[in-house]
């Protein structure tokens, strides 16, 4: 008989500095019935009392504990880093991870924390909560805690912080949400709020044989819906709203990562894109746009949103940018223009209406992409959010999803 391996939350922190805070998230958790581990990762092989030790973890690392225990503080927490990444997904028990540290520990666990599949319970409370947590939590479902207090010591405040993290760690564990791989095949669709009626339509067609993921285009939202096309999660994209190349072509706060569709290309999944939002940059306050746009077109869509409309030459860029990265696509792809406007900002009468530069995003596209039986570009005479142009897009993707999975449910 093979030895029962009992569901356990792995407690990761640094066990020399932070064994007292690590015992206490134990002991509230050995309370709500909840077995758990205490992990160091420490980049000193100092013995604690931790169940797995540094070492263990250290091990894990390609070029052995050495790389961890160098003796250089920053190479060691780079190297643990690694380790851990390597080290948390072979564990069979592992339900559930509260990680604790100050800025340092934030830094070295937060990449395993990423890696790990979205769904299962992960908690890291953190000194550098309250602050800007997107290196952090990137785009996984981590859930950070703020400590109020530093992790120095159990006090009043840091007793009532950790047992809601331990609290809330059981909760999860002990009733966890049910599982739903559903019977209908998923697929990625990208919205902004100018390309709302675009995607409501979209999905009202698709709604009845597809489940429809919908990802806010904020470049966490493109990268995580790509990250779930890489795990199989997602079948096919509806990419409505490419707005993220905007703002990684002219730097704005909402930027794509320079792998934006490498996914697709990987898989080979069925890709149906478009211009949503290409007509705009996303920046802050309207204080906080930089001085070299200071003669742009401007819309605030909210106290901390500007718009800017993208001219001309960024319009052309991106077509440029978007078609070289549709031709490593092996899969099929389809990418249709909407020649009456890329948002509801981009209509006859509104502030974004600028026929010439979508003209030269269509022009640099066009010129681009390297048209095959496979991937083809289409323009249409009408605006992106015209019920007609949703359903053009919506009929092609079936088509190419049927031919792509000919045994799928459609």
């Amino acid at each position: 008989m093979g030895e029962i391996m009992i569901p356990s939350v792995y407690l990761l922190g640094t066990a020399d500095t932070k064994f007292a805070e690590l015992d206490y998230l134990r002991s509230v958790l050995t309370g709500r019935g909840v077995g758990s581990h205490i992990v160091d990762v420490g980049t000193r092989e100092d013995p604690c009392a931790a169940d797995i030790t540094a070492r263990q973890v250290a091990a894990c690392h390609p070029d052995g504990a050495a790389a961890v225990f160098c003796g250089e503080r920053g190479r060691a927490i780079a190297a643990m880093s690694e380790a851990l990444r390597r080290f948390l997904p072979g564990r069979a028990d592992l339900a559930g991870v509260i990680a604790i540290g100050g800025s340092g520990g934030t830094a070295l666990v937060a990449p395993a924390l990423q890696d790990l599949p979205i769904g299962l319970p992960k908690i890291l409370v953190s000194t550098v909560a309250s602050g800007n947590v997107a290196p952090y939590v990137g785009e996984s479902d981590l859930s950070m805690v703020y400590s109020v207090v530093d992790l120095q010591g159990l006090n009043r405040i840091s007793r009532t912080i950790l047992a809601n993290a331990a609290n809330a760690m059981a909760g999860m564990v002990l009733h966890p949400a049910p599982h739903d791989a559903g019977t209908r095949p998923a697929v990625g669709i990208t919205m902004f709020g100018v390309t709302t009626p675009c995607v409501t339509e979209a999905m009202h067609i698709l709604t009845g044989d597809f489940e429809c993921l919908v990802f806010h285009a904020t470049g966490t939202g493109g990268r995580s819906m790509e990250r779930l096309v890489r795990q199989g999660m997602i079948g096919g994209v509806l990419d409505i709203t490419t707005t993220e190349f905007c703002d990684f072509v002219a730097g704005g706060i909402f930027p794509c990562e320079a792998g934006r569709l490498d996914a697709v290309a990987a898989t080979g999944v069925p890709y149906v894109g478009s211009c949503g939002g290409l007509d705009m940059v996303n920046f802050g306050a309207r204080e906080t746009v930089p001085q070299r746009y200071r003669d742009r077109v401007f819309v605030q869509h909210n106290p901390f949103i500007t718009l800017m409309r993208t001219t001309a030459e960024e319009c052309g860029q991106m077509g440029r940018l978007i078609g070289a990265r549709l031709n490593r696509c092996h899969g099929p792809v389809r990418f249709y223009y909407p020649e009456k406007g890329f948002s509801q900002l981009d209509r006859p009468g509104q502030p974004f209406h600028d026929p010439a530069a979508n003209a030269a995003f269509r022009d640099a596209l066009a010129s681009t992409l390297e048209q095959t039986d496979r991937r083809r570009f289409i323009s249409l005479p009408l605006a992106l959010n015209d019920p007609a142009f949703a359903q053009a897009m919506v009929t092609e993707f079936r088509t190419l999803f049927k031919e792509s999975h000919p045994h799928a449910p459609h």
